[in-house]
């Protein structure tokens, strides 16, 4: 089955047999997607992280079909219906679709009218209309077989319940016949429509799906946003959504197929034809077509998601600095936090430099005192109510003013969830929600992988009608996605929290917490190899997890860099070579001696895992920056001081904006005015742009000309064309 799977997935992903084969047999050995991409490109042919993952999701989808096929074969065999040819089909089958049109005339359904007419011994009768709607010409009277059929002990008193019933055998046969599910499936492929109309009575309560309350289009061309939200709006009872293919050319084909003449018998065959077309095989494909079409638009939707949340997950860190952090609010007044830099809580306060209270110089005062006291570096905003009016306070105050301390704005999205978790209580039991979440504002700018692995992916707010797709497929994306996005930046094993370790290759929730543990108990590792004293720390858990477990100021010099243990004979038989030590070869000093080497002389096909060239370009790359983080570099960012709120905002101004969502059909922009601008996909450049990723990143900074501002509906359009 192996081999089957492999060919397979060769040929729906275009990679060779050889590539697939080495990925699922790794995959099998309990190696993860990130340490066969990144220590295993000898074998895998240097296959990226996606595509080992698209063949990993590749072998799920066949394994369960496989399953779907076992289970198939035990049903129709149960029926003493499973013929060789039969069972040959369902095995050489590898279409889901096809594999469950041949399965369903087997498969158990509740009693339908079909199965009553057959139980009063209609089917003969039908199978004899059919042979007469199929003949050149009709030579045998109906009315000759009828009496055989009217039988009142079963239920049948006259010949016209005797061809009724034989109508409802027929139009199921239709209903349930390959050819026919095809030619009604390819109508639809080409020809399907979608539709949304209004609920009546619920104009008013649902005007935030108005664009929608009379809608049509080819279903083939409806993107992904607007399908989930004409799902979204049926879902809440707004609207009324249809699909619907062209009913005479399905019918046209149909009559073509079953009806050959026009006698008594065709006329009563075509009308069991359009019965089984009306009430069965059209109800069918509309909901395979409404499946498949969600499918393909949450598959969509979860693609620029995970975009979205590696790109939130690898945003530039300002790293260890003393922060002082801050949680905007009017009424309540602004929540402060210093944290020291690891993170770790000092301190925390609350000022009222806004009405109603206004303690302007009181809270003036306070950040004074604060930022000199904890020697603090930089500050954070939660990017919130009241975060213009703060910012501008906070950069009001001297040490901003003088340039000793920066000011950055930064997203609040899921703090309010972190700070009411199990997480957030565990971290700060002695604390309330207010405190969690400003210490969640003020390490999101120090790191924000580190803490955005402790909330939950959905709540973030970078997704795309997150809550409306498959939540199943959601989560395992994301959940791949932070992985992989922890694994190429790597933790610092004596400071890494257990959440974020939890993510680390080969881990999990159990080791993670194991490795605290230890680290609680005998103080800081000194060595990679010190990890193999961990709890259930066994040999395949160190080999999947060592290479992304960084320790700094080690025992070794190469346990903090990417380099895997695994290799670490080949840097040793370099620096011997060369007659240094492997310190030497480290860093820019050993630049002049990693020059020298010659890396076609460590080439080995021996052992388990033979040292290729990619093998030894990474570990020379590696040896010239250890540890780099692959992050960008933080950047300070200023909204316009004079737009502050929506009515300030003027068609044709040119504002900074800071990219806070990427969705298909254009990227979301924070101006500073509390509603987020759209620039549309079709205004993000003067070239056609197809996908929005290739032109914005997230938290990228931009410059765009206001187009449009709707403050009836609050909405406000922008342009990145020409600017």
């Amino acid at each position: 089955m192996q081999n089957i799977f492999a060919q397979l997935i060769s040929t729906t992903l275009n990679i060779p047999v050889r590539q697939v084969e080495a990925v699922l047999n790794l995959l099998n050995d309990g190696c993860t997607i990130p340490f066969i991409s990144r220590y295993r490109k000898e074998a895998t042919g240097g296959l990226d992280e996606v595509q080992i993952a698209d063949i990993d999701a590749q072998h799920a989808k066949l394994q369960e079909l496989a399953d779907r096929k076992e289970t198939i074969l035990n049903t129709i065999d149960e029926q003493g219906k499973l013929t060789d040819e039969l069972r040959q089909r369902i095995e050489q089958s590898w279409n889901t679709t096809e594999l469950e049109d041949i399965y369903l005339p087997y498969r158990p359904k509740r009693r339908t009218r079909a199965m009553i007419a057959r139980e009063k011994g209609l089917e003969p009768l039908a199978m004899f209309l059919l042979d007469q709607a199929q003949m050149p010409r009709s030579n045998v009277p109906l009315n000759t077989q009828l009496p055989n059929y009217v039988n009142p002990e079963k239920g049948v008193s006259t010949a016209d319940e005797a061809i009724a019933g034989a109508q409802d055998i027929i139009a199921e046969l239709v209903a349930e016949d390959e050819r026919a599910r095809g030619s009604v499936r390819r109508n639809f492929e080409h020809d399907a429509v979608i539709e949304s109309r209004v609920v009546k009575g619920k104009e008013a309560d649902g005007q935030k799906f108005r664009d929608y309350f009379d809608w049509k289009e080819k279903l083939s061309r409806c993107p992904s946003h607007r399908l989930l939200a004409m799902r979204r709006g049926e879902a809440e009872g707004v609207l009324r959504v249809s699909i619907g293919g062209n009913d005479a050319i399905c019918m046209e084909r149909l009559n073509r197929q079953f009806v050959h003449n026009g006698s008594q018998a065709g006329m009563l065959v075509a009308d069991a034809v359009a019965d089984g077309f009306k009430r069965l095989l059209k109800p069918s494909i509309e909901t395979e077509f409404a499946q498949s079409s969600k499918e393909r638009a949450d598959a969509e939707a979860i693609r620029i998601f995970v975009k979205n949340l590696e790109q939130l997950l690898m945003s530039a860190p300002l790293g260890q600095k003393r922060v002082l952090a801050l949680d905007p609010g009017f009424r309540t007044g602004c929540k402060v936090v210093c944290l020291d830099a690891e993170g770790n809580l000092l301190h925390h306060d609350v000022i009222y430099p806004h009405p109603p209270k206004s303690s302007f110089i009181e809270a003036m005062n306070t950040m004074e005192a604060l930022v000199k006291k904890y020697r603090i570096e930089a500050i954070s905003i939660g990017n919130g109510t009241a975060s213009r009016e703060t910012e501008e306070f906070v950069r009001g105050l001297s040490f901003v003013a003088d340039g000793s301390v920066k000011v950055f704005v930064v997203s609040e999205d899921g703090a309010s969830i972190y700070s009411a978790s199990k997480v957030a209580r565990d971290e700060f039991p002695d604390e309330d929600v207010t405190v969690r979440g400003a210490v969640s504002i003020g390490r999101r700018l120090m790191d924000p992988l580190a803490e955005l692995v402790k909330i939950d992916p959905s709540s973030i707010g970078v997704g795309q009608y997150q809550k409306d797709v498959n939540q199943t497929e959601l989560k395992r994306s994301l959940d791949q996605t932070v992985q992989s996005c922890v694994n190429k930046v790597g933790v610092n094993v004596n400071t890494a929290s257990r959440h974020l370790l939890t993510y680390i290759s080969g881990l999990g929730p159990l080791l993670a917490q194991n490795i605290v543990d230890y680290r609680a108990a005998n103080g800081a590792f000194h060595s990679r190899e010190e990890l193999k004293k961990v709890s259930r720390m066994g040999p395949k858990a160190f080999q999947q997890s060592a290479g992304f477990l960084r320790v700094a100021d080690g025992d070794n010099p190469l346990d903090n860099s990417a380099v895997h243990p695994e290799s670490y004979w080949v840097v040793e038989r370099m620096a011997d070579d060369l007659g240094c030590h492997v310190s030497d070869l480290i860093g820019d000093r050993g630049a002049e001696l990693r020059a020298r080497i010659d890396p076609n002389r460590y080439v080995t096909s021996d052992g388990a895992n033979p040292i290729g060239q990619a093998t030894l370009n990474d570990i020379l790359a590696e040896l010239a920056k250890p540890g780099r983080d692959p992050r960008e570099q933080l950047e300070e960012f200023a909204f316009s001081a004079d737009v502050k709120e929506l009515e300030d905002v003027v068609a044709g101004m040119v504002l900074p904006g800071i990219v806070t969502n990427i969705t298909n059909f254009g990227a979301f922009v924070d101006v500073g005015v509390h509603t987020k601008g759209l620039v549309h996909v079709s205004e993000m450049a003067d070239r056609y742009v197809k996908d929005p990723n290739t032109v914005v990143t997230l938290h990228q900074h931009v410059m765009v000309r206001v187009k449009e501002v709707d403050l009836q509906r609050g909405r406000l359009a922008l342009s990145m064309r020409g600017v």
